[in-house]
Order: C-alpha cells, then structure tokens, then sequence
C-alpha cells in the first residue's frame, strides 16, 4: 500500500478545495476590515488611496497567517461535510474505512498546509509586514526609502549604547556609549560620536569625544575617529529595532542569542519563536479536531452550522492563545508551554474524540 492512496488523495483534495476557498473569503474581509480600519491616515503627507491600497495588499500574508488555523478548521469541516452530505463517508465506512483512516488523511492536510503556514510565518508574512510600514513610512512621513530614522538602545558585554538616529542598518549617527566598571558596575567612561558606519566587519566612527572618570577626575579627549570591534551587526541592529512577529525563525534565533550572551530579557522573543514553530501543529490540531464532530453532532447539520461552528472555536482558539501566552510570560513558563498549550490539550482532545467516536 502506498504513502497516500486514491481514498486519502480524494480527502485531501475534499479539504484543499473548500480551505482556499475560506482563506479566499476570510482574507477578503480581513483585508477590507484593514483597508476601512486604516483609511483615517489618508491625506496625511503623500498617503493617499493608492497607498493604502498598496499597505493593504502587503499585509495579506500576515492576515493569513493568523487566520489559517480558523481558515484550516473551516476547510476540514466543509470539505468534510460535503462528502458527508453527500453519502460518501457512509459509503467509505461501509467499505470499512475507520474514522483513523479518515482522520490520517485530514491530519497528511493538515502537514502540506501547515508547511504552508511555517513559510508563510517564517518568509512571506515578515517580508510583508516590512514593506508595508517602509511603504505607510515613505508617505506619510516622507521617508526615504531604505532608511530607518529612529533610535536604540543596545548592549555589549560592559558597554551600553544607545544610538540616537539609524538611517540605515551600516550608517548611524549621534551614538552615546557607556561603559561600566565590571566589579561595582559604575561608569568608567563615556564615548560620543557623531556618526558612524559598518566597514570590514567594524564600526568607524568620527568626531568622537571620549570622557575616562577616574580617581584624578573626568579626562576628555577630541578624537577624530575610532573603531570598535564588537559583535553588534547590522544584522542585529535591524532585528531589533522590528517587531518580534516581523522577524523570521533565524532572526528570530540569532536576536536569542544576542540578549542571552549580554544578559538581556529574551523572553518575547523566544515566546514568538516557539509560536511560529508551533504554527503547523496548531493548523494540524485544528483539522484534527474537526474530524469527530463532522462524523458525529455536525454529520447532519447544514452549510451555515458547519460555519458557525468553525468561527466559534476559531475564536475561542485564538483568544486561549493570547491568553496562555501572556499568562505565560508573567508567570514565567517555559516559552513552549506558553506557546503551545492551547495546540497540545486541543490535539489530545481531538485524538481522544476520535478514537471513541464510532
């Protein structure tokens, strides 16, 4: 017997057909819930109609990516609903098709369809949402584009930074670092510089004026420029100046280990790593859930019941969701357990249902 035989392929395509369809219909009023939301910008600066529209357009894939678990559970009832209006899951169980059966072809779905999910959390949805705000950005406030024109506070080791201006990821300007004394923690120095750029793995910076405090009082000295050589890349500073759910797995990774090797709080970041990483699970839990009650309490129900249904617990999902994650960073849980525990008590719920359902 093959991976995937003609019954599971004939699912699948059940459930493809009717999750497009979905995604078609909720990211279309997604899309102009935002386009309605946002529409209280236009005329300000060069913000018009156009623009919006192009800002809408560019946040389809973060819309989604937060509705494709919903979108996902209305296409598995649906999909499934129609067979089984249709007398054809009868027919399947009659043939003696179990429900498991049924219900490894939903969750083979649910695999192609969450890796669609991981990409779009992880490529799409990021790439989107950045270029949606350089676009608003641009427009409405006549940034140029390719700039970032705002600042950051930073940390390396025993040195803090803060950076009044990033024009872009390599040039900065108006840059103020600290510098601690490693047993009280007291200041040992202060360095201004009035720019600076990413040069050979280096940052150069000019007209720089460097004050040393030490027992004979405060030394100032006017330097030209000065390199330093720390770890704080262009790749950092950009990924911290973004959003946690506007950076990608590996971003999301490498700004991990930035603020643990200097000490800083990581735990946003590793709550939003962990969720895009549970994004395909969750999809799948959801499909799976759908399974007993199409089969059972929804077998005979029509379109609009199905529907309701879906919407209901999409809801509830979402809202337990943001609920555990945020209960989960005050009280500290592990960042899985926060992420995932909505996803792993409805995938036991769902696993159990099944395998009592008859």
């Amino acid at each position: 017997m093959t991976l995937i035989s003609r019954l599971d392929r004939y699912i699948m395509v059940h459930i493809f057909g009717l999750t497009a369809i979905a995604a078609l219909a909720l990211s279309a009023i997604y899309t102009f819930i935002t386009f309605v939301s946002e529409s209280g910008d236009i005329g300000k600066g060069n913000y018009g109609v156009w623009q919006l529209a192009g800002y809408v357009l560019w946040q389809i894939p973060t819309s989604l990516q937060v509705l494709l678990p919903i979108i996902a559970l209305l296409g598995t009832l649906m999909g499934l609903g129609t067979l089984a209006a249709q007398n054809e899951i009868t027919a399947m169980r009659a043939a003696g098709v179990s429900l498991t059966r049924i219900g490894r072809a939903t969750l083979m779905a649910g695999l192609l369809i969450g890796a669609f999910n991981l990409v779009l959390g992880d490529w799409l949805a990021p790439l989107g949402k950045q270029n949606a705000t350089e676009l608003r950005e641009q427009y409405r406030r006549g940034r140029v584009p390719g700039t970032i024109n705002q600042p950051v506070w930073l940390r390396e080791g025993n040195v803090i930074l803060h950076v009044g201006q990033v024009k872009t990821e390599t040039e900065v300007a108006d840059i103020v670092a600290y510098s601690l004394r490693p047993d009280d923690l007291g200041l040992a120095a202060v360095v201004h510089a009035e720019e600076a750029s990413y040069v050979d793995g280096r940052w150069q910076a000019r007209k720089v004026r460097r004050t040393d405090f030490g027992e004979g009082g405060a030394k100032v000295a006017e330097l030209p420029e000065m390199v330093w050589e720390g770890n704080i890349s262009p790749e950092v500073l950009r990924l911290v100046m973004l959003k946690s759910n506007a950076i990608s797995i590996r971003g999301l990774m490498q700004l991990t280990s930035y603020l643990q090797a200097n000490g800083l709080d990581d735990r946003q970041y590793r709550l939003e790593l962990y969720r895009k990483l549970m994004a395909p699970l969750t999809v799948m839990a959801m499909m799976l859930f759908a399974v007993p009650f199409v089969m059972g309490s929804l077998r005979d129900s029509g379109t609009g019941q199905r529907l309701l249904f879906g919407v209901l617990v999409g809801v509830a999902f979402y809202m337990a969701n943001e609920v555990t994650a945020n209960t989960g960073q005050i009280g500290g849980w592990p960042p899985i357990l926060s992420a995932g525990l909505p996803t792993f008590l409805l995938g036991g719920v769902a696993a159990w249902r099944l395998v009592r359902a008859r």
